[in-house]
């Protein structure tokens, strides 16, 4: 049986592993889906469709499946939250569900989400990501694997956060974010994540191509469009055309490109 305290309320369409634990004051409403050993602290707030990993905690005063900040929401909308195994999500993280009929906002696998995150509605976090302090992500934000998100970080709804990229704490995107790079202040881009990369274990043929692939996107003094359509007449590994996609296909708000 889960080890529920005797001050929490649980929701008898909650479906519980036997060994999860909800600490003190916590609130399951609705069908919500606890993986074996998700454990949730104290005060937080599980809201309709909930779906945890399992080895996944919930941390202080959480709040998971709240409706979307958004005027036209039709609370009757049948939508939730789906949370990876082996995420670390802290307290006071807030994520909102859905605002699409059979959507969800998600994140991947060993996800970290440290105190004060904001998800929006339809937000996607790829595996590995490591999003910091009081960072807020507007409604459809797609944040790739292994990015990380400096502290107090702002991003638009609808932009994407590139695999393997690095934040600046404190720093405001309305545009994507490439694949690999470090980006800073008001959507400018520093260089290269070599640090990362390194570390995640790419090899040194590979963090050179991507690196020359970078050059030529972004620091040849060609207009984007003509430095894609230079970059796609040569031949690139299936990695390093990652980034080159992402600059080809950005989203409607296009991508950085500038120092």
């Amino acid at each position: 049986m889960p080890t529920i305290h005797p001050s929490a309320v649980v929701s008898p369409q909650a479906q519980i592993a036997d060994d999860a634990e909800i600490g003190p004051f916590c609130l399951i409403d609705g069908p919500a889906t606890l993986g074996p050993g998700v454990s949730l602290a104290g005060h937080a707030w599980l809201h309709g469709q909930v779906s945890v990993g399992q080895q996944s905690t919930i941390g202080w005063g959480a709040v998971i499946g709240a409706d979307p900040q958004d005027l036209s929401f039709d609370p009757a909308t049948p939508s939730g939250v789906e949370i990876g195994p082996n995420n670390a999500i802290r307290e006071y993280v807030t994520i909102h569900r859905s605002t699409q009929p059979g959507g969800t906002t998600r994140t991947g696998a060993h996800v970290m989400l440290m105190v004060g995150v904001h998800l929006a509605h339809d937000c996607a976090i790829g595996e590995h990501a490591v999003i910091a302090n009081n960072v807020m992500l507007g409604g459809h934000v797609c944040v790739g694997e292994r990015a990380f998100l400096g502290g107090g970080g702002a991003f638009h709804q609808f932009i994407r956060v590139g695999s393997y990229s690095i934040t600046q704490g404190n720093a405001s995107f309305s545009k994507d974010v490439p694949p690999f790079s470090i980006a800073h202040g008001l959507n400018r881009l520093s260089g290269v994540n070599s640090i990362g990369l390194r570390r995640a274990g790419f090899d040194p043929a590979t963090r050179t191509e991507i690196k020359l692939l970078f050059r030529l996107l972004f620091r040849s003094g060609l207009h984007l469009s003509a430095a894609v359509k230079e970059a796609e007449s040569q031949s690139w590994s299936d990695t390093a055309r990652l980034l080159l996609d992402n600059a080809a296909h950005p989203s409607r708000k296009g991508i950085i490109s500038r120092k």
